[in-house]
Parts: structure tokens; sequence; C-alpha cells
């Protein structure tokens, strides 16, 4: 998905927006920067592996927890589910933190923040992805 990569240019390639859109000319949007890693990180956890034919490997492990009860195992096996599905998948971070917490306004919900510095600019990022268990 990356392409366009300049030895010059600090972050490395832009790729087609996430999910996929046009721009106001009509072509196809583009991302770059914080935002094409944000949409990396969130193709990764949200990729069950298997899922992609041709990458069977590809994704996150997340997905076997989908019908687990919310708990400190469920949340221990997501936080490294997601490490390692991020260490192995997007090169341009390093992963400093992934804490799994339910979330107080929904109960079936879990709220995985995930911490992270992208290595060629040391810039520190972080987000918050939901993951819904059907208990």
């Amino acid at each position: 998905m990356v392409r366009d990569t300049h030895p010059e240019d600090p972050f490395p390639g832009s790729g087609w927006q996430f999910p996929v859109s046009t721009d106001h000319r009509g072509d196809i949007a583009l991302s770059s920067d914080n935002e094409s890693v944000e949409e990396a990180i969130r193709i990764i956890v949200g990729t069950a592996k298997g899922e992609r034919v041709m990458r069977p490997e590809f994704g996150c492990d997340i997905h076997d927890h989908v019908f687990d009860s919310i708990n400190g195992a469920t949340m221990s096996l997501a936080e490294e589910s997601v490490r390692e599905a991020l260490i192995a998948w997007e090169p341009r971070i390093d992963v400093r933190d992934v804490d799994a917490s339910a979330d107080p306004d929904h109960p079936n919900t879990l709220l995985i923040t995930i911490r992270y510095v992208v290595r060629s600019t040391n810039s520190e990022g972080n987000m918050v992805y939901p993951f819904y268990i059907n208990e």
C-alpha cells in the first residue's frame, strides 16, 4: 500500500485513503504522514488473521476473543494480540504501550489504547480502538 517513497522524505510513502474515497478532483484520495500510520493501525487491528486469502498471516488475533467475557484475562490477551500484530505488520512505528479497558458506557466494548512513536519523525501518537465483544 505504500508508494511514492523518496529518500529525502522523513515519512515513508503515501497510499490510498482508507476507506477508499475520492478527492475534490475525483481522483482516488491519498493519505500520508500520521494519517497513513493511523489508517494502517486500524487496518491491521481490524483484520482477522486468515481474512485475506493471499496473506493469511496478516492481521490481528484479537478477533479470536470476540465471544469471550470481559475480564482481566481477555484484556491481557487483547493487549498482547494487538502489540504482536503491530510489531509484525507496521514497521514505521515503535509500540510503546497497549492498554485494554472495559468501556464504562458500553458493557460489551473493550477500549484498546495504543501508544506509539513514528520512527522516522520521532513523533508520538496514540489512538483508541473500540473492540466489540458479543458475550
